[in-house]
């Protein structure tokens, strides 16, 4: 289950203490079997994790169905439930994809720096840095938290 998820063991048994897993059975040597369905259930905590939900908002997702009273009512407090994570993953791409946009100005910018070409002028005269002053477009604000040049222009 490990192996095949690309978890550790340690995390296979957090998750079963946690009560998300459940083994179906052991055998003699105390091995954890579990069906292809927890499998499954693995994979999607062990993303779900990675994405940033914690561990209750992944329980109530997966025990929604099995404490609802009937369908109607438990699928549209699903459906809600779902739309809600949808809605804050999308904020949290939006802000990744900015983020991910200024990391890499950064390090474009600054990889020029790896080759300075007058290293008696760091860190102080770096903002005169003829290559910084060249630099393509606009100075991300990370440049400016950085390597502390402007970013204002």
């Amino acid at each position: 289950m490990a192996r095949l998820s690309s978890n550790t063991l340690r995390t296979v048994r957090f998750y079963e203490e946690a009560g998300l897993l459940s083994p179906v059975q052991r055998t003699d040597g105390g091995h954890r079997l579990f069906p292809q369905s927890e499998l499954r259930k693995l994979q999607l905590v062990s993303d779900l994790r990675a994405a940033g939900f914690s561990l209750e908002e992944i329980r109530e997702m997966i025990e929604s169905k099995r404490r609802g009273q009937n369908a109607p009512d438990t699928a549209r407090g699903i459906v809600s439930r779902l739309e809600a994570q949808i809605a804050s993953m999308r904020s949290r791409l939006s802000l990744l994809t900015r983020l991910l946009e200024e990391l890499e100005g950064a390090r474009r910018i600054i990889s020029h720096c790896a080759e300075c070409p007058d290293p008696a002028k760091f860190p102080e005269g770096c903002a005169e840095c003829e290559q910084l002053r060249n630099a393509e477009g606009r100075i991300p604000s990370a440049v400016s938290v950085l390597w502390n040049v402007d970013a204002g222009r």
